[in-house]
């Protein structure tokens, strides 16, 4: 897709500020500095549209990026070793769940994962939780520029195993650095924005 307009809307907290609009809307997951916003950037061609940062939870709103004027993508705030306080995380987490489970046009969410790594248990159990809600789901890994070519195949039959993966759901294998898998990532993306239901994954 050719993106040729991209602005950050709103940062929410609470439902009353989500855009009243009814967009396709496409949410991502994943824990803290896993690279949320690096892979928005990379998929809209913006240097730093989406804010990056070392300190992992600085995320700690709902940001909503508007694409081409005709759907968002929902940053979500990230999950594990954030050094925040235990309060804070139940708010995060009340946020999250409240958005995710009562947003009538958000049609997937993409669960970030490093590629590098088996997924974390907090990877498990959001994967689990999106299942369990019916949520469409698209699993990346990401960071695959830091491990050979070679090794992908058996860090992504890891990563499945390990979260149990649903076969009809999609893993795609990402680098932020390189845009390796930015393409198939647009192609199961483009029909949940046009509002068609994904096709399920025959591999």
């Amino acid at each position: 897709m050719k993106v040729i307009d991209a602005e950050i809307v709103i940062s929410a907290v609470k439902s009353e500020q989500y855009p009243k609009d009814a967009l396709p809307e496409i949410a991502l997951a994943g824990r803290s500095n896993v690279g949320k916003s690096s892979l928005i950037n990379k998929l809209i061609n913006r240097k730093a549209l989406a804010r990056t940062s070392s300190k992992p939870g600085k995320t700690q709103t709902l940001n909503f990026y508007l694409i081409n004027k005709s759907f968002y993508f929902v940053d979500l705030p990230g999950y594990g070793f954030a050094k925040v306080s235990k309060q804070v995380k139940e708010q995060w987490g009340q946020m999250i769940e409240q958005y995710l489970t009562i947003r009538d046009n958000l049609k997937a969410v993409i669960l970030i994962t490093d590629l590098r790594h088996p997924p974390t248990r907090d990877d498990q159990g959001m994967y689990d939780w999106l299942k369990h809600n019916e949520l469409p789901v698209i699993v990346v890994g990401t960071k695959a520029d830091k491990i050979s070519k070679g090794q992908w195949q058996k860090h992504q039959k890891i990563a499945k195993q390990t979260l149990d993966m649903d076969p009809r759901d999609h893993f795609v294998v990402f680098s932020s650095d390189t845009g390796y898998g930015k393409d198939q990532l647009w192609q199961l993306l483009y029909p949940l924005i046009e509002n068609k239901p994904i096709e399920d994954n025959e591999e």
